[in-house]
């Protein structure tokens, strides 16, 4: 059964007194100073998830289209043909600080500076752990970004925080790993039900922040490889996720709030222009997660008008198309010939959203094998158990009879074995596939990797010489704003393009 999560939204005032003496006759002993941290956390987690406005633009409009994991023919979709909207491009920078970061600094420094000792040292540790994955996400998207001094507007009145290196970023976030996971224990912190991740478990919080320091760690592998190395060993050693039941993911609901609703399918009720990308559908041919992932469009279509889920009826639009271009390809006269995310499945407004996932730190391990032998010596083994986990995943999604069978997924791993002579391109494929609908990860991964191939578009009027973009553009509004700190972080790491490499993306 769905839990029912409810947001309450606090507005602060800021109250001063010129009557010194007078401020305690001023004060309700019985009104809370402070917001406990159980209810911001919450907040914080869903904040994290995003809204429709961030998820629509920064996840779907640019990194799902960037990636090829969707296409379409209309302007909106700017990523399709790597065109620079500033309002899409610098959405995820703009609620990223206003709804995330904030939120989080908040509840760190609240427990950090609790004077009374109420709060346990392990509801500082998780708050740590969720801090590094909101900003993980943000320098990943954008490169050198606010960071030691973000997000404490209200605290130390500093509205014009610096733009850290992205090599120093890492490196704190590493850090704050290492020490946050070797605080948590085997209890039950006391954000208890607070905690919509895990209901307080410090064991699967432990894992988690292992797990993303596992994707930290392999971030470096162009940069700093012996650095990578250490950095994955490590999370090995502290233990990353052991099966499906330690994923992070947050279980949203069909309201009664906006944020309480998945902000991907929040997108798929209010549009229906975008159609998954035949670079993602012919990647998934003999795959039975493809009819999971595809549905034909519900109308008027020459070849279905049910929504059919048949992967045999099946047919992705290709990337760089317009209105007039489709019309060149076959099917291109109706564009509901083409299969978009099956919005019967898996883009619901109840559906989950995965943070992190059990299939893909398999994937990760399998490369850490691969690349050191230091996962227990068996890529094969870490592919094999990060395929029947992403294919039991999908159960998660509320499937019933459209369920992916023990069957299927041994049927497929047998026609599609662990290949070694290709197994950093095999892995990391299933990690893009399994990312779908995760797509600022799905970015970061095919840059940091280079897999799977994919074939860029040219479309006239590009923003990048034809190139799948290295990252995002700054939220424009910090031209003005904060432009001291803006332009120092331009010089430092290039200009503010969609070709700049941030600083773990060297060619």
């Amino acid at each position: 059964m769905k839990k029912v999560i409810t947001v309450i939204l606090i507005v602060f005032f800021g109250v001063s007194s010129c009557d010194s003496g007078f401020e305690e006759l001023n004060e309700n002993p019985n009104a809370a100073t402070e917001l406990e941290p159980g209810p911001k956390f919450t907040n914080a987690i869903l904040r994290t998830a995003g809204d429709r406005f961030e998820n629509w633009r920064g996840n779907l409009i640019y990194s799902s289209m960037m990636i090829q994991h969707m296409a379409a023919t209309g302007g909106v979709w700017a990523g399709d043909k790597y065109f620079y909207n500033a309002q899409w491009s610098g959405a995820w920078f703009e609620r990223g600080y206003n709804d995330q970061v904030k939120i989080i600094e908040d509840i760190v420094f609240q427990l950090e500076t609790d004077p009374e000792n109420e709060y346990s040292e392990e509801m500082l540790a998780i708050a740590r752990i969720q801090r590094v994955f909101i900003y993980h996400k943000l320098t990943d998207l954008y490169g050198d970004v606010p960071y030691s001094e973000a997000g404490k507007g209200f605290i130390d009145g500093n509205f014009r925080p610096v733009y850290d290196p992205q090599s120093e970023i890492y490196a704190d976030m590493l850090n704050e790993l290492a020490e946050a996971t070797a605080v948590l224990g085997t209890e039950t912190s006391q954000f208890g039900a607070a905690d919509i991740l895990f209901g307080g478990d410090q064991e699967k919080w432990k894992r988690f922040g292992n797990s993303l320091m596992l994707r930290l760690g392999l971030r470096l592998i162009k940069v700093d490889p012996t650095a990578s190395q250490q950095w994955v060993q490590r999370a090995i050693d502290g233990g990353v996720m052991q099966s499906n039941d330690d994923i992070a993911f947050v279980e949203h609901t069909d309201g009664p709030e906006g944020i309480n609703r998945n902000g991907n399918g929040q997108v798929f009720s209010a549009d229906d222009d975008m159609r998954l990308s035949d670079t993602f559908i012919n990647a998934l041919t003999g795959d039975p997660r493809l009819r999971i992932y595809a549905a034909l469009p519900d109308g008027d279509d020459d070849r279905n008008t049910s929504g059919s889920n048949d992967p045999a009826m099946q047919m992705g639009l290709p990337n760089g198309l317009d209105a007039t271009t489709v019309l060149g390809i076959p099917g291109g006269d109706n564009i509901n010939n083409f299969s978009e995310p099956n919005r019967n499945l898996i883009t619901k407004e109840d559906a989950p959203y995965f943070f992190q996932t059990y299939a893909e730190v398999e994937f990760m391990l399998a490369e850490a094998d691969i690349r050191w032998g230091i996962a227990g010596g068996n890529p094969a083994a870490h592919y094999e158990a990060g395929v029947r986990a992403a294919m039991r995943q999908m159960d998660m999604y509320d499937v019933g009879t459209e369920s992916v069978t023990d069957m299927e997924i041994t049927d497929f791993l047998t026609a599609n074995p662990f290949d070694a002579a290709n197994g950093l391109e095999q892995v990391n494929t299933q990690y893009w596939i399994v990312t779908f609908l995760n797509d600022i990860e799905s970015f970061a991964n095919w840059r940091r990797t280079g897999f799977p191939v994919l074939t860029p578009v040219n479309y006239p009027g590009n923003e990048s010489n034809g190139q799948i973009p290295r990252r995002l553009r700054y939220f424009e509004r910090e031209q003005t704003t904060n432009p001291q700190n803006y332009q120092a972080a331009v010089a430092r790491q290039g200009a503010d393009q969609f070709t700049t490499r941030v600083w773990w993306d060297v060619e």
